[in-house]
């Protein structure tokens, strides 16, 4: 009995599996339910395409939410980091608009992640509220220097920039006779994960970012500069979000004011089903990227399985709920007790004592 609850302990420590178990648990349920969807490729391409930016955008929030800290103006930086690419490419000589284009969004991105990080760690404003007055103010800046229009950018499908970020990988699989291609921007979405999950756990910077989550005196005490750490992080998170407004923007060829606007909750939400605690000081990057296509693939999923769109709000809150129980289940051991007390229920108790006494101990 000991040996079973040490083996579902030590699978519980594995990063990330209650969600990888929701994800393949959610896809076999849609492959049951709408197989005529769901055993073609199209609809995981159209997944690995649409789940990249929010993607991209919860993992820089987790390690902000590692911190102790919230970002609420990631959406305003995808506008913003959108449109000054847009701006450079249409007005700038080619061919390096798009080049000076991506590298200015970025630069727009780190500036406004700075701002962020100046008021929270040295002003001393509460994260939650300094992000959200940089993101009504960064965007009614875009909305402002865009003038409230859109700028379509369609010729940017024949530059080398269209295809290093979203172009189409081909890979020797194929489905029902259809070659499976793999979006670039979910490559660039997987390298991130993995930088960023060798940040957190195996770099200093990310050691310290887990200990001013835990207690910044604490942090302060064994050397850690909390200030310059926390304004480090939100530049990471600005650069990380300019780059999610690159892979939107370059994606649909198109740049409007308002991109970005619906990204927060979805994104928040993935960040929190991945195991990421909202008090700070324990975050889980490959929770946050299979969260991400646990929320990316919700709606689709439920609408294609036949349920009306009445539904689907619900549905995804059920499944949120739950991914997020089963998480704080495994992490704290309640799945072995829990099991433990089903095998005493079921196993009658002259048993277990016929058991314990073979093996020459005590009655479980």
């Amino acid at each position: 009995m000991k040996r079973k609850n040490s083996l579902l302990a030590s699978i519980g420590r594995i990063e990330g599996l209650p969600v990888v178990g929701v994800l393949l648990l959610l896809y076999a349920i849609f492959l049951i339910t709408a197989p005529r969807v769901f055993t073609r490729p199209l609809i995981y391409m159209s997944f690995l395409q649409t789940v990249s930016p929010p993607l991209v955008l919860g993992l820089g929030l987790t390690l902000i939410i590692t911190a102790g800290e919230i970002d609420l103006s990631f959406p305003a930086v995808v506008a913003l980091s959108g449109f000054a690419f847009s701006w450079c490419f249409k007005n700038l000589a080619m061919p390096w608009s798009p080049w000076i284009g991506a590298g200015l969004a970025l630069v727009a991105g780190a500036v406004v992640g700075y701002v962020n990080g100046v008021l929270v760690a040295k002003i001393r404003v509460p994260s939650i509220m300094a992000t959200l007055a940089t993101q009504f103010f960064w965007y009614g800046i875009t909305i402002l220097i865009a003038g409230g229009l859109q700028l379509n950018i369609k010729e940017i499908e024949e530059t080398a920039i269209h295809a290093l970020l979203t172009g189409r990988i081909p890979t020797p699989l194929a489905f029902g006779g259809t070659a499976f291609e793999i979006p670039a921007q979910a490559v660039w979405g997987l390298g991130l994960a993995v930088f960023l999950w060798f940040i957190l756990n195996r770099h200093t910077f990310g050691e310290a970012v887990m200990f001013i989550g835990d207690n910044p005196n604490v942090a302060r005490v064994m050397g850690i500069n909390v200030e310059l750490t926390k304004i480090k992080l939100f530049t990471l998170m600005g650069v990380i979000a300019a780059f999610a407004g690159l892979l939107l923007t370059v994606e649909i060829n198109v740049f409007f004011p308002t991109q970005g606007e619906g990204y927060m909750l979805n994104t928040m939400a993935a960040v929190f089903i991945g195991g990421t605690l909202i008090s700070g000081g324990l975050g889980g990057i490959v929770g946050t990227f299979f969260g991400s296509y646990i929320i990316g693939s919700l709606q689709a999923g439920v609408v294609a399985t036949g349920v009306t769109s009445y539904w689907v709000q619900s549905v995804m809150g059920f499944i949120m709920a739950a991914a997020v129980a089963l998480n704080v289940m495994i992490g704290e051991g309640q799945i072995g007790r829990l099991s433990a007390r089903i095998r005493h229920w079921i196993v009658p108790e002259r048993l277990q004592v016929d058991e314990a006494s073979d093996a020459g101990g005590a009655p479980v």
